[in-house]
């Protein structure tokens, strides 16, 4: 008999396979939930709610680490991005590089997000800026009245409040309230407003170079099962990663297809090799071992910021099952 399970993900290149059943998990018959990221955060971690999630991998070491993690991680990583992009400023408070930042009122939709995470990661480790030398502001983005995804303490020294109820971070922004947003999505005034830019105006050159110099290609996602389906049937795990794998291969497979191009992109073939050039064969790396070197400072940063309040180990996060190397 199948084992009925539900999975939350992003209608993605890569999870797509998954939705319209050109890749099916062992022993599963799955119901797909497709949402926007936020949705199925919310709903994943205060409820619940779905058997297998795409997770938030902050909030994943967050609630992991202080004993209460509903899921435990398969490393699909489902959702990566460089984010060098998502620092937008004012452009008339003499901010002309990160280091102008100390002293200034940011606002994240979340400190626990996990763009934010990266982000003072690389403002510390690049540009010697670190989150107690920054006052912190949280809220909707666009939306008044956005609440913490989970509740957590940070260290004293970390100046972090939640903006008013009926303000939200762009209007701060806009107003001049606020000095500059770190936000993985644009903020509504961006590029609209003369006074409001870009940190780094040539983001991809820069995330280019911090590539090359640290290799790292910052994970943003993860896949989680229940913690009691992992209990219940210690096979599910393998399974569903190698499912997510082959939906992988799938979607870079049809980012070479050139007959009939399957991405809205004239150059879509021309950017790939570019991309490769940079970041070599394998840029979009799954399983825990090629991809320990971003594992490590992501826990890292973490730690520096206060959402990780111990030590972890790979176990905790991810599927005992998942660490092996197999050849798929």
């Amino acid at each position: 008999m199948l084992l009925e399970l539900s999975l939350a993900c992003q209608d993605t290149d890569r999870t797509r396979p998954l939705r319209d059943g050109r890749v099916t998990i062992e022993g599963c018959r799955v119901t797909f939930i497709a949402g926007n990221a936020e949705e199925i955060f919310q709903r994943a971690f205060r409820r619940e709610e779905f058997d297998i999630s795409e997770l938030s991998l902050g909030t994943h070491l967050l609630t992991t680490s202080r004993g209460h993690g509903r899921y435990l991680g398969i490393p699909a990583f489902v959702s990566r991005s460089f984010r060098h992009s998502a620092i937008y400023i004012r452009s008339d408070r003499g901010i002309t590089s990160p280091q102008d930042l100390r002293g200034r009122h940011v606002g994240v939709p979340d400190f626990q997000q996990t763009a934010g995470v990266w982000v003072r990661g690389f403002l510390a480790d690049e540009f010697g800026v670190h989150a107690r030398d920054i006052h912190w502001r949280t809220g909707g983005l666009e939306q008044s009245g956005r609440e913490m995804r989970i509740s957590y303490e940070l260290p004293a020294e970390i100046d972090i409040r939640p903006i008013e109820a009926g303000a939200t971070l762009s209007t701060m922004l806009v107003a001049g309230d606020i000095d500059a947003i770190i936000s993985p999505r644009a903020p509504s005034c961006f590029p609209h407003d003369p006074n409001i830019r870009q940190l780094f105006g040539n983001y991809r050159e820069v995330e280019e170079a911090y590539f090359r110099k640290t290799a790292l290609f910052p994970i943003m996602h993860l896949i989680g099962i229940r913690r009691t389906l992992v209990e219940a049937h210690p096979w599910l795990p393998l399974n569903v990663y190698k499912a997510f794998l082959k939906a992988r291969v799938i979607a870079l497979d049809e980012l070479n297809v050139v007959d009939t191009l399957r991405i809205t992109h004239p150059w879509i073939a021309h950017e790939i090799q570019e991309v490769k050039k940079v970041m070599g064969e394998n840029y979009w790396p799954y399983g825990v071992e090629e991809n320990k070197h971003e594992i490590a400072a992501i826990l890292r940063y973490a730690k520096t910021d206060g959402l990780v309040d111990r030590e972890m180990q790979l176990d905790e996060i991810f599927a005992s099952s998942t660490l092996d190397e197999f050849n798929f």
